[in-house]
């Protein structure tokens, strides 16, 4: 109940009541700027309302002073090209200490091995296995064609078909795993409306086809090799 309480107060206090106004404040006049200190005091005003009992005070203390600590840091190391990426190094930090002291301020204790089986370690090798290795892999396949001469013209986000595909494969393969096969052909319809507007060159509607037949049927096969291991 603590640990809940404690990311309930990380995620109101960054993420609803911080303005965007604040965060762009913060930007510019980094550790001068008073919404800094405003915000650090709302994450203190969460957690001692949210955990409502003196004798917790030190989580209070080691949240409140790391948090303003890894955001202060944030703001001075981060640059336009690096602010992505330090988005989420923030986060991940903040939760870091957030279960880190969860677990030395109360008398649980952290035991990896009941989570380390055989069925967990299978679903993690299939998890990654359908992001960057089967992103890989038909990269692989398609060296065969110049792709980039047929998508020259196309004004798409930079790596969006990439990201796509590993969603889109992760999302089949918790279908599968889920039993739920009519959502996968949802997925499919879905897709197939959306890329509607790019079917109008036919060597491009074949690569997209090929494409999405290869990525679908990776995923299905992974899933249903999955629900029959286990």
């Amino acid at each position: 109940m603590i640990l809940l309480k404690l990311l309930l107060a990380h995620l109101i206090g960054d993420f609803f009541l911080q303005p965007q106004k604040w965060v762009l404040e913060k930007e510019k006049k980094k550790l001068k700027s008073p919404k800094l200190y405003i915000h650090i005091l709302i994450h203190i005003i969460l957690l001692i309302v949210l955990l409502w009992d003196i004798s917790l005070w030190p989580f209070v203390l080691v949240i409140s002073i790391s948090h303003l600590i890894i955001d202060g840091l944030k703001l001075t190391l981060q640059n336009e090209k690096t602010k992505r990426l330090f988005f989420f190094i923030n986060q991940l930090l903040h939760i870091l200490v957030i279960i880190g002291c969860y677990f030395y301020y109360s008398d649980n204790t952290f035991n990896l091995q009941p989570y380390i089986t055989e069925n967990n370690l299978l679903l993690l090798i299939c998890l990654l296995f359908l992001t960057i290795p089967v992103s890989i892999i038909m990269k692989t396949i398609f060296l065969k064609w110049n792709i980039s001469e047929l998508t020259k013209n196309n004004d798409s986000l930079k790596d969006a078909g990439k990201y796509i595909g590993i969603l889109e494969r992760i999302l089949v393969f918790i279908f599968i795993i889920a039993g739920h096969w009519e959502a996968v052909g949802f997925l499919i319809t879905a897709k197939s409306v959306f890329r509607f507007g790019d079917l109008k060159d036919r060597q491009l509607t074949e690569y997209i086809l090929i494409g999405t037949l290869i990525s679908f049927g990776i995923a299905i096969t992974t899933g249903i090799i999955y629900s029959v291991l286990t």
